[in-house]
């Protein structure tokens, strides 16, 4: 079942402007030392960032609350996942609401897809609840 679904449009051109007059403040407040260490290995760094902006965005959607009632940028961070397929680690707030919305008897799934084209970023995240395993 779907507990929630958010979407985002970035512009890669704007995240560049940030980073151009904010450099480390604007990434140590919105990225995990994860997303940082993928982009900074990207040709387009910018747009790397930008997806990523947009993720998170969307995710805080999907929460339904937007960045606020303890949703923080850096409690949302995409990650691949051995298949290489992406998807969120939530961790502080985010990881609070989840679990907060995630009806009992079930956990939480996150889809996320990313994708840009020019100097525009999209993302979208569906957060599922799916029947917890049963124990053996």
């Amino acid at each position: 079942m779907i507990i929630g679904i958010g979407s985002d449009i970035t512009d890669a051109r704007r995240v560049a402007e940030v980073l151009e007059r904010h450099g480390e403040r604007f990434l140590d407040r919105v990225f995990t030392p994860i997303e940082r260490a993928k982009s900074e290995r990207r040709k387009r760094r910018a747009e790397s960032y930008a997806k990523r902006f947009a993720a998170k965005e969307a995710c805080a959607k999907a929460l339904g609350t937007g960045l606020a009632q303890g949703v923080f940028w850096r409690d949302m961070g995409v990650i691949n996942l051995p298949s290489g397929r992406p998807t969120m680690k939530l961790t502080g707030g985010a990881l609070a609401r989840l679990e907060a919305i995630t009806p009992p008897g079930f956990e939480a799934q996150i889809d996320l897809t990313i994708t840009d084209d020019g100097p525009i970023a999209q993302a979208f995240v569906i957060i599922s609840a799916v029947p917890r395993a049963p124990a053996d």
